[in-house]
């Protein structure tokens, strides 16, 4: 099933075209890894894809009434500014706002598998501005996943979270994929990408340059024209483990 369609999407940023003619389809059961250097549009695309920006081309979601794009994509964004020293379960609660309709204990159940889901229940009473940045992360992405939509958009949703932390949110998104979601998360850590993502899809100057399997993504000729780097992949048991050996000049 299809969650997202993108069609010729484009977005300029003053004379800079920051997306140039992206095209995209998400589908039930994947987790897409969004990649490509600073600057090469991931968060646009992100932010376009739901008209939170102005933007040419289509978007299916972006189409969509506001209260059915809650109630279909949730999203995190790459900042994590918190207002208001509300209680951690309060934050995380704050994701059922898209089910207006639905019952106080659906609600109640909906957050507390969020909270289980990001192990913070030992937090739950503590006033969100008050927890490390890498606990703030963790209770937004809980917040995100309390909302219960069919897909889950995320800007860099394990920046500045523990190595240990890193390993289980990747788990957890690529789990939501296996049970029938979609997931899209803008990422850079290119290991966990690989180890983790069911597809990859990268991005320089605003273009899609390769989607598809991680292995096929993960070309030495795209690592060196996108990010500049050598790196050596191998095939596991546990899955596809990808080493950066060195830095080259960028092609």
């Amino acid at each position: 099933m299809k969650l997202l369609v993108l069609s010729g999407l484009t977005c300029d940023q003053g004379r800079r075209r920051v997306l140039d003619g992206i095209d995209l389809t998400i589908r039930a059961g994947e987790f897409v890894g969004l990649l490509g250097r600073n600057g090469a549009g991931k968060t646009t695309l992100l932010r376009a894809a739901q008209g939170l920006i102005p933007a040419g081309g289509w978007s299916s979601l972006a189409d969509m009434p506001a209260h059915e794009r809650a109630r279909m994509a949730a999203f995190m964004p790459q900042g994590r500014e918190i207002a208001w020293p509300m209680s951690v379960e309060s934050l995380v609660a704050l994701g059922r706002i898209a089910h207006p309709d639905a019952a106080g204990a659906a609600d109640l159940a909906a957050t507390e598998r969020a909270i289980a889901a990001l192990d913070l229940g030992a937090l739950r009473h503590r006033p969100a501005t008050g927890l490390s940045g890498g606990e703030q992360a963790r209770a937004l992405i809980a917040r995100a996943l309390a909302q219960e939509t069919s897909l889950l958009l995320a800007d860099e949703p394990i920046s500045g979270l523990d190595p240990a932390a890193q390993i289980r949110v990747m788990r957890l998104f690529a789990a939501l994929a296996k049970d029938g979601k979609g997931v899209v998360a803008s990422l850079h850590d290119l290991g966990l990408a690989a180890r983790h993502c069911t597809r990859l899809v990268l991005l320089e100057q605003g273009r899609i340059v390769a989607d598809g399997a991680p292995s096929k993504v993960l070309s030495a000729r795209n690592l060196a024209q996108c990010f500049g780097i050598t790196a050596q992949m191998t095939q596991t048991a546990d899955g596809l483990s990808f080493q950066v050996q060195d830095v080259t000049e960028p092609h």
